[in-house]
């Protein structure tokens, strides 16, 4: 209190002070500085005036006179000197007062915005003193409905014009009830883990809360999660940690958050449990385009590796599914030179938080195309639909062209060539079907022209 009566008394001090300074610029120097050239002008035909003029105290008391005059008529608003101002004070917050535990209140404003009225010098005083509390009073109605509500606050200044806007509302008043909802939990900020490491598991330490709030909110909840954060600074290895303060969110249908609700309680404890999941991989090159007529890949090294690989990290279900890392260069047109170097980019397969590289240099070499004629017998039935059955009726091999530089094509035999009839959408009967060969080998390209017959029949 002491503090509150100090600033107070510094408020009215600085007035005051400003309105002494403002009696004696505008009243009491003008007053002498009149009373001055009365004297000057008369001290040749009246020695009494002149002597009654040049006693101090006289002047003292003739300045006083004026100054009280003129307070009484400023103060009487006869004469204003300041004018009229208005300034709202913006965001002032609302207490709302009912019975927490039995109801809940709807369309209630969290801040309201005041505009205060009067002369500048109340107003800095109103402000100063900075008490704007505005109350909704709803401890008196004791059931629920629709009820249009006055806001009541208090004035600090009563020379001070207080417009509240809104003045009033019309809110609803609903009876809280109250339901228990099961936990499922949200990772958040995943963006802001190490790359390397992935969340294993997380354990709350509580499955279900109570939710309380107006029936009709009750109905809409779809979900209760509880926000994980993983952008913690601490987690920066795997290992076990202890979570605190985990909030909890209702969402509706639309996955949209439900406000105005009460979850009890609104915080959860729990447990995360970080992991770092690696695979090795190789490097998978492919290409686009088509090169000069009689010419091949020969080669094709990656950072002068033949056989690359690098390392990926992710979430284990999704990285121990991906056998190879895809990147691709473009050869159309090329083949007259011999040697050909590339910059790429490595772009992540869906599912990888990390690579252990991600720019390599490839190079292709190139020389003069050669063919041979293979007999492959063994042609596997691919993408056939459940429930059916498939046998080859016509030549149980076909040929198959492979093209590439000598000492490639030297190397192909007939169980390094996968061919296979594609069966999608197939039904029961015959069928005649080309033949397809799995070409995942840049240095070879495989020419099949032959097709065959197949027998579909359900089992």
């Amino acid at each position: 209190m002491s503090k509150f009566f100090k600033k107070i008394g510094r408020i009215i001090f600085t007035i005051i002070d400003a309105f002494l300074k403002l009696i004696d610029k505008w009243i009491i120097m003008p007053i002498s500085r009149l009373v001055y050239n009365i004297s000057k002008s008369t001290s040749g035909n009246n020695a009494n005036f002149n002597k009654l003029l040049n006693r101090p105290h006289f002047l003292i008391v003739i300045s006083l006179v004026f100054a009280v005059i003129c307070f009484l008529l400023i103060d009487n608003k006869v004469i204003s000197l300041v004018e009229n101002e208005a300034e709202i004070i913006k965001n002032v917050p609302v207490t709302l007062i009912y019975n927490e535990e039995a109801y809940v209140v709807e369309n209630v404003p969290e801040t309201i915005d005041i505009t205060i009225a009067g002369r500048k010098s109340d107003i800095y005083l109103a402000k100063q003193l900075g008490e704007f509390g505005v109350e909704l009073d709803l401890s008196k109605y004791t059931e629920a409905g629709t009820y249009k509500v006055y806001f009541t606050y208090s004035k600090s200044i009563d020379s001070v014009d207080y417009i509240l806007d809104p003045s009033y509302l019309t809110v609803t008043i609903k009876d809280k009830v109250s339901e228990v909802h099961s936990v499922s939990y949200d990772l958040v900020s995943t963006d802001d883990l190490d790359p390397k490491l992935s969340v294993d598991s997380v354990t709350l330490d509580s499955s279900e809360v109570i939710v309380k709030g107006s029936q009709d909110n009750l109905d809409k909840i779809s979900s209760i999660k509880a926000l994980v954060s993983v952008s913690s600074e601490d987690y920066t290895e795997k290992g076990t940690y202890e979570m605190t303060n985990i909030p909890l969110v209702a969402y509706d249908k639309k996955g949209e958050i439900i406000q105005n609700i009460e979850i009890v309680p609104h915080t959860l404890t729990g447990t995360l449990v970080l992991e770092s999941h690696k695979e090795t991989v190789p490097l998978s090159v492919s290409t686009t385009g088509n090169l000069l007529n009689g010419k091949a890949i020969a080669s094709i090294t990656i950072n002068n590796s033949a056989n690359y690989s690098l390392d990926i990290y992710g979430e284990e279900n999704e990285i121990k599914n991906i056998t190879s890392v895809p990147v691709t260069i473009n050869v159309d047109g090329l083949g007259s030179e011999s040697v050909k170097n590339y910059k790429v980019t490595i772009s992540k397969p869906s599912g990888v938080r990390y690579m252990s590289i991600k720019n390599v240099t490839i190079t292709a070499t190139f020389g003069d195309e050669e063919q041979k004629t293979i007999e492959v017998s063994n042609i596997d039935p691919k993408y056939l639909a459940d429930g059916y059955s498939a046998n080859i009726i016509s030549a149980k091999s076909v040929a198959v062209q492979v093209k590439g530089v000598k000492s490639n094509i030297d190397k192909i035999e007939a169980s390094n060539i996968k061919a296979y009839v594609d069966l999608a959408g197939l039904g029961e009967g015959t069928h005649e079907v080309a033949v397809k060969v799995d070409d995942n080998n840049p240095l070879i390209n495989y020419v099949v022209s032959s097709t065959i017959r197949v027998q579909i029949t359900k089992d």
